[in-house]
């Protein structure tokens, strides 16, 4: 279910857009969040770093243009309602420049099942899409390709994207995301690591599928 526009919506996301920066996984005003609100979007202006963000800064797109707020919408946009419109049962969506992803990022490199919580992103990889410039449709296409069938993508010379039915899940996603590209760098520095076949993948995103939802009998 969607969003409301509302003081504690806009109060979790500034919440979360500074925990990321606490974390490092952001730094000064890089990055972006969204969370579908409404027949629209909330979403983190343009140039405003984490230390400088309030809830009442957030601005409001519509789908159809419309905004609502005192600055300008992320220069990213465009691939947030790229990905909201292929995904409706994606509400928030995350991007990073965090050190490790980004840096896979740059190498053009997708991250392949090299370890089985690749699966967290809904398949058998994160694909890299390729590179091009920030805040223009091209990007926007191609995040949103790779998003019809996956909670996250790297974008070449660029960072990571991940979104959530949730934003608590989105960040989920783009944490674990972020730490297996550390150890798949790692692993790179050593040797090439050994990728788990897809039907080793299939059985991981079958058992993901019911994890943690059963409750204790009795």
């Amino acid at each position: 279910m969607s969003h409301e526009d509302t003081t504690a919506t806009r109060e979790a996301a500034v919440a979360a857009v500074r925990r990321l920066d606490a974390l490092g996984m952001n730094r000064g005003s890089t990055g972006n969040l969204s969370l579908r609100a409404g027949d629209g979007m909330l979403i983190t202006p343009t140039g405003m770093g984490a230390d400088d963000l309030r809830p009442q800064d957030l601005v409001w797109r519509g789908w159809d243009g419309t905004l609502r707020g005192d600055w300008q919408p992320s220069s990213e946009w465009h691939f947030h309602q790229a990905i909201y419109r292929v995904r409706p049962d994606l509400h928030a969506v995350l991007h990073t420049h965090s050190t490790h992803a980004a840096a896979l990022a740059c190498l053009r490199r997708e991250l392949p099942a090299f370890h089985y919580m690749v699966a967290l992103a809904g398949g058998d990889s994160v694909p890299c899409v390729p590179y091009h410039l920030f805040g223009t449709e091209a990007l926007s296409l191609a995040v949103a390709g790779a998003f019809k069938d996956r909670d996250a993508c790297l974008m070449a010379n660029h960072g990571l994207v991940a979104g959530g039915p949730t934003l608590l899940k989105a960040m989920k996603v783009l944490q674990e995301i972020e730490s297996l590209c550390e150890v798949y760098l790692k692993a790179l520095a050593v040797g090439e690591p050994a990728v788990l076949s897809k039907d080793d993948m299939e059985a991981v995103i079958a058992k993901f599928a019911g994890y943690g939802k059963t409750a204790r009998a009795g």
